[in-house]
């Protein structure tokens, strides 16, 4: 808010026009030629929490437990998190940076049209748009189908476990639940702004919340507990997947925290609802990946003391059937207090943590969706960025939460297939996140005009250990995670992002390249 005896000749947080007190992040987006269409009503605070909600560590850590456990144990999961956790701050610092200077719904794809120069601009926004709205679908449908998976599993441990007799619900039932998550989602961001921001703090304080009281009461209440040498130092090579070289096992276990740690964009995609956007934008970005990775890694370490058994734990034979946080949840209640209800209510604390991961990643998808389809990138375009009343995109909230239930339909087929899907959500994302920062560090190395948040003569390097970490992730987690390799155990890693860049490229040199110029301006439409 402007105070009173505020500097005004600053453009970082109130401008003067005329006599009218004019937002800064308003007056940058007229700079840039787009009218203010969204309601500007999101404080730096709501701004972190959309974020925030999204990278959600109870949701990526509980989800991917056991590919952690599985690929290294203890030393991939406590040390990994930190090694995936560094290098995502570069690359956030770099977002932040081009963030300060371009805060638009767009995001990425416009930047990528600035920093590419006039000749590269149309192809370069293209691609990055469509790597971007892809990958933001695949993570709404790999949140929401895990969430439908978790929902499924507290039933089973509810009605007596695997092992007491307990209802498993058919993959018909889960892509059900899926669909019953996707339609909340979609009628709750069809909502105000205003009310979406309170949701959307709510879920950062739920997070917040969850994750301190999780790390404390799992081994507070488990009866037996890991020392610390086993924390800190056991390394599981017991994969039964064929992979014995240590450093391959290690890297493959990083997944677990590099998917963790996506989303972030979200601060960007919401800097035409969020007031000094410049300035808070950024903010949101840093913090958000800040204070995930510490709760993050004191979550990790909890559960993790609760861990005494791997492979019974991975092992679908237990009453949770293989999903070992559910397990390790249940079991510390039930050998404490003889009954497993506890941890069935702390697994419900999880839930509707990714409930809010869900919810806050429809809004973000369809932010993106309502920029790309007004420079008229998407079929049907002029539908999609139509606002209602309340200034709400409320088309493209409908058509994301619509096609991440068709993305999860391929669950049915294969489960190989959708976890090729749930890829994108960390390759495809994290390419999207890479091609900006290129563009920053070679074509615009000269030309970047930084905004008010900036990393000075640091920049280009940050940049360049961004876009090297994108590259070394986008290799790693196409490695085959089993041998020998069958058409069961095959990682379809780079066949799904090889489609996505076949189908971009190609729907480019046949079609987009006669008419898609790049980000349209309209503030004189």
């Amino acid at each position: 808010m402007a105070v009173g005896g505020e500097k005004m000749d600053l453009p970082t947080h109130k401008v003067q026009n005329g006599s009218v007190l004019v937002d800064s992040g308003q007056a940058r987006l007229k700079e840039l030629g787009y009218k203010q269409e969204l309601k500007r009503d999101l404080s730096m605070f709501s701004n972190f929490a959309f974020s925030f909600s999204i990278i959600s560590v109870l949701t990526g850590i509980t989800t991917l437990y056991n590919t952690g456990l599985n690929f290294g144990g203890p030393v991939t999961l406590v040390y990994g998190w930190f090694i995936a956790g560094g290098f995502t701050m570069f690359v956030g610092l770099s977002m932040a940076e081009i963030c300060s200077s371009y805060p638009t719904s767009g995001g990425l794809y416009y930047w990528s049209a600035k920093l590419a120069g006039p000749q590269w601009a149309p192809f370069a926004s293209w691609m990055t748009g469509w790597f971007n709205i892809v990958g933001q679908w695949a993570v709404t449908t790999s949140v929401d189908f895990s969430l439908a998976q978790l929902i499924q599993v507290i039933i089973l441990l509810s009605t007596g476990g695997k092992n007491g007799g307990g209802y498993e619900a058919s993959k018909y039932v889960v892509i059900g639940f899926h669909g019953g998550i996707l339609f909340l989602h979609a009628a709750i961001n069809s909502l105000p702004i205003s009310v979406l921001s309170f949701f959307g703090q709510l879920a950062a304080a739920w997070n917040l919340v969850g994750v301190m009281v999780l790390m404390i009461l799992i081994p507070s209440v488990a009866t037996e507990r890991a020392s610390a040498k086993f924390v800190f130092t056991h390394f599981n090579t017991d994969n039964g997947d064929g992979i014995s070289s240590k450093a391959y096992i290690f890297v493959l276990g990083l997944l677990m925290s590099q998917y963790t740690l996506t989303g972030y964009d979200a601060s960007a995609h919401m800097t035409e609802e969020t007031k000094s956007a410049d300035k808070n934008g950024p903010k949101g970005i840093i913090s958000s990946i800040g204070i995930s990775i510490i709760f993050g890694w004191g979550y990790l370490l909890g559960i993790t003391f609760a861990v005494t058994n791997i492979p019974f734990l991975l092992s679908e034979d237990n009453d949770a059937g293989g999903y070992a946080i559910a397990e390790i949840f249940f079991l510390a209640f039930k050998n404490r207090f003889g009954s497993g209800v506890g941890g069935v209510i702390c697994l419900g604390v999880v839930a509707v943590a990714i409930f809010f991961c869900g919810m806050s990643s429809v809004t973000s998808n369809s932010r993106m969706a309502y920029a790309f389809s007004r420079d008229g990138a998407m079929p049907f375009s002029s539908f999609w960025h139509k606002v209602n009343n309340q200034e709400v995109p409320i088309n493209a909230v409908w058509l994301s939460a619509f096609i991440s239930f068709c993305m999860a339909l391929t669950s049915l087929g294969s489960i190989v297939a959708f976890q090729a899907m749930v890829s994108i959500a960390t390759i495809g994302l994290y390419i999207a996140y890479a091609l900006p920062i290129f563009f920053r560090v070679t074509l615009a190395r000269k030309s970047f005009v930084p905004g008010p948040f900036n990393l000075g003569r640091y920049g280009i390097l940050v940049g360049w250990v961004a876009v090297l970490w994108v590259v070394t992730i986008s290799v790693l987690f196409s490695l085959p995670v089993a041998y020998p390799i069958t058409a069961q155990t095959l990682n379809y890693t780079p066949v799904a992002v090889g489609g996505l860049l076949t189908l971009t490229v190609f729907s480019w040199i046949f079609s987009a390249r006669n008419w898609f110029r790049g980000p349209i301006t309209n503030i004189n439409t």
